[in-house]
């Protein structure tokens, strides 16, 4: 599943390529995806305006129209998002069948298309109000953003939310109530450049090592952008460039591999369903 990283590298890239444009139609080809999408709201909520910039809020992608509409694009399991020039559109335009599992299409005055395709359908597309979006549902519980240049992830912060918890730090990392963003390859690579055990009790981690902790989540995290994100399986940027944060990673998916800090061979455990990766030897 794309992560913090990937979603932000997705930003980048589809910004240069949206950022002016007016979108003209709407075209939605399949609308059952996690949430199912109301074309009717869509599209009206989006044609004929013009794309004012490019945000992300944890793992959402939020596109500001003029006129105080946002659309909102969550990438799921599988999903991707690519523009297309106009000489290509109209070569796909052309074909009796469109793309596999494209589900939703925006077309652009310039006559390029933004398209969204996610084959296990997890994905979410809508749009809100902008001066209400952090009033939302699916926004409003959500914790602090990690890399924010103000009101940013501190060891405070993560100290305070550990306060009268038990449980181990890898599933309270993972807790978007707490800090958005930070899911199971990221935890399991920040919690290693700390030097932290996953089962470690949030009860048992000092203030030295929390803040120690939240400096290496904002490190691992603006390390994967800076590499393009990870590409595990068939992750690509809106300009189909594969991540090569894979290349770096310490811990995760290298179960019986030497540790590359202490040569101990890395562990991997289950936590809360999820595979979580370590070395015995640094972590404690």
């Amino acid at each position: 599943m794309p992560e913090l990283p990937e979603v932000e590298v997705v930003r980048r890239t589809l910004a240069p390529h949206l950022e002016g444009e007016t979108i003209t139609r709407v075209e939605v080809r399949a609308a059952r995806l996690r949430e199912p999408l109301d074309a009717a709201a869509f599209a009206r909520d989006a044609a004929g305006r013009r794309i004012l910039g490019l945000r992300r809020r944890a793992k959402y992608l939020l596109i500001d129209l003029e006129g105080g509409t946002t659309l909102v694009i969550h990438l799921g399991m599988s999903g991707r998002l690519a523009v297309t020039d106009a000489a290509a559109a109209g070569s796909e335009a052309t074909n009796a069948e469109p793309p596999l599992h494209e589900h939703l299409v925006v077309h652009l005055a310039s006559g390029r298309r933004l398209a969204f395709r996610d084959p296990r359908r997890f994905g979410q597309a809508f749009t809100l109000p902008t001066a209400t979006l952090d009033a939302d549902r699916r926004f409003r519980h959500l914790g602090v953003e990690p890399l924010a240049a103000q009101g940013g992830l501190t060891g405070e912060l993560l100290e305070r939310a550990a306060a009268g918890r038990r449980g181990p730090v890898k599933p309270f990392l993972m807790d978007a109530t707490v800090v958005v963003g930070v899911g199971n390859i990221y935890a399991s690579e920040a919690l290693f450049e700390a030097g932290i055990h996953p089962k470690r009790s949030v009860a048992r981690i000092a203030a030295q090592r929390w803040q120690r902790l939240a400096a290496a989540v904002r490190d691992v995290l603006q390390r994967a952008i800076d590499q393009g994100g990870t590409t595990l399986n068939d992750f690509s940027d809106a300009e189909g460039n594969a991540g090569y944060f894979q290349v770096s990673l310490a811990v995760y998916g290298r179960e019986g591999e030497p540790c590359r800090r202490c040569g101990e061979p890395v562990r991997r455990l289950t936590q809360a369903g999820r595979g979580t990766f370590y070395c015995p030897g640094c972590q404690t």
